[in-house]
């Protein structure tokens, strides 16, 4: 097994810091959704979705 995990350590670093940059994208997607950004980030008002987009508040 520690020959195994030295041999690829490369590849297990490698896959710890994708996960870690996946996860902390999603975790800023999910709080700005919370907080009602748009994803964009343009203005709403030229969008031809901007009717479906946002719920009326």
């Amino acid at each position: 097994m520690i020959s195994w995990i030295s041999q690829n350590i490369a590849n297990i670093v490698i896959c710890f810091v994708l996960i870690l940059v996946v996860s902390l994208a999603v975790a800023v997607l999910v709080r700005n959704k919370r907080k009602g950004k748009s994803s964009c980030g343009c203005n709403c008002s030229g969008c031809a979705m901007s009717g479906a987009c946002h719920s009326k508040k």
